[in-house]
């Protein structure tokens, strides 16, 4: 039985006159990440996915609970709890009230505290959406569902769904790519950025923000540029005629089309993560030289060089490690990651407007969940899933506007609520992708970026 091209050439392109035929076939569609068109006009060509892992609390950033503080040390109302279940198994313990000071920001009088001054400057720019909520109660479901759309391991990364549906604008570059600020890793790890049941070709790249962004790409000086060319003719000729033998390994596809990726990264990736080349005035404005803020600034900084040479998804991590999860003295633990990603996020938007840029880069922030209103171990705050904040900017959205609500607790999403099936297909639709057209066809079933459970919400948009 004939299963796919490749078998086919193996099995009829012996005969002469099967050439013809098996040539246009070999030229269709020959790489799988060149750009493709759009369903209807795209408000965005790039996404920047700023993720804060472990948890940020809303209540304390974007959606102001005055009721906290008045109730601060007692129990939140049955009727309102309706027995919520944590991650910790603290759900009746008493109301941590909020130190942080909330003002009414930009022209459009959005409320943020003042963990955020350099973020403030950019009011009128955020789209804050403050009734999200997931199916995720710890980090490992709360991470995946928020990157894959389910809590459980084996489904394709969003940004892998924007490589499988949009391709690349750039073949000297990957369409999709990682970053994190510190050496801790990530929950779940690659399965954040896999392809899931696609094809390995479509999986996040990972980078780092260092002196050698991109490990082992550049050959050793005296390996000519004819040498290395004829060693990845060669290295392409065995794996050719390997995977003739062995269809269905999309992991060898993938492996092949990295070897030549990576000989054209080795022409304009190092210009493109070279930071050095950046003047000074903008460095500074990134934070990049000071201790806190160096990490974060840097990937910053990368993330809009990598947007204009047409890179589609980038996605940053804060906090590898869930750093930013508060069981204990939440004040301490959001201070340092305020201080380490407030400037940097703010510079972004200021290095993206000034460039024109923003007008069609989608930027992103949040984490998997939010945090409760109830105390955990007297300082800090546990998981809460069922209403939290996100944040859009750019890319087609209306700014200074807050959509949805949360309960007077902060505890509930209960207006205008938003799962992340509706995140991500208001990202695709963001990007020109009609989400309920874009099929993977897996083991006879149509798959969806969505799981066929997400709404577009076109109040995001201007």
């Amino acid at each position: 039985m004939i299963t796919s091209r490749r078998d086919f050439l193996a099995k009829a392109g012996m005969g002469f006159g099967a050439l013809p035929f098996a040539s246009l076939l070999a030229n269709e569609n020959i790489n799988p990440l060149a750009a493709k068109r759009t369903d209807h006009p795209a408000r965005a060509k790039s996404v920047i996915f700023l993720f804060m892992e472990g948890g940020p609390s809303h209540i304390d950033t974007f959606d102001p609970k005055p009721l906290l503080n008045k109730m601060a040390g007692k129990p939140v109302p049955e009727s309102v709890r309706k027995g919520v279940i944590t991650a910790m198994g603290e759900s009746k313990s008493p109301i941590l009230g909020s130190k942080r000071k909330f003002k009414q920001c930009g022209k459009s009088g959005l409320w943020m505290s003042d963990w955020m001054p350099h973020l403030q400057q950019h009011a009128d720019d955020l789209c804050v959406i403050r009734s999200m909520y997931t199916n995720g109660i710890n980090h490992a479901g709360g991470v995946c569902q928020m990157n894959t759309g389910t809590p459980l391991a084996g489904r394709p990364s969003l940004g892998s769904w924007v490589s499988y549906g949009l391709g690349s604008e750039n073949e000297n570059l990957p369409s999709f790519l990682v970053m994190k600020d510190n050496k801790g890793r990530v929950v779940n790890g690659p399965r954040n950025w896999g392809p899931g049941f696609m094809p390995a070709v479509y999986q996040g790249v990972t980078i780092n923000n260092s002196a050698n962004p991109i490990p082992n790409l550049n050959p050793h000086l005296s390996v000519t540029d004819r040498v290395q060319r004829s060693k990845l003719d060669l290295l392409k000729q065995m794996n050719q005629k390997y995977a003739g033998e062995y269809a269905h390994n999309s992991e060898l596809e993938a492996r092949i089309r990295n070897y030549e990726m990576a000989y054209n990264m080795q022409a304009e990736a190092p210009e493109a993560v070279d930071l050095s080349k950046e003047p000074e005035y903008i460095k500074e404005m990134y934070g990049i030289g000071q201790k806190d803020t160096n990490s974060f600034g840097g990937m910053c900084l990368m993330a809009r060089r990598l947007v204009e040479r047409g890179v589609r998804f980038i996605q940053l991590y804060s906090g590898a490690g869930s750093k930013w999860d508060a069981h204990t003295d939440m004040e301490k633990n959001h201070s340092a990651r305020f201080k380490e990603t407030d400037q940097p996020v703010a510079a972004l938007l200021t290095d993206l407007k000034q460039r024109g840029l923003l007008d069609d880069t989608l930027v992103v922030w949040g984490g998997e969940f939010g945090r409760t209103p109830m105390s955990e171990k007297g300082s800090g705050r546990d998981h809460n899933p069922t209403g939290f904040t996100m944040w859009m900017a750019g890319g087609g959205t209306k700014g200074g506007q807050t959509i949805g609500k949360t309960d007077e607790f902060g505890l509930y999403a209960i207006e205008d609520k938003m799962h992340v099936h509706d995140l991500h297909a208001t990202i695709m639709s963001a990007l020109g992708v009609d989400h309920t057209n874009l099929i993977y066809m897996y083991k006879g079933r149509p798959e969806r970026v969505d799981q066929n459970e997400g709404h577009v919400k076109q109040k995001v948009f201007a």
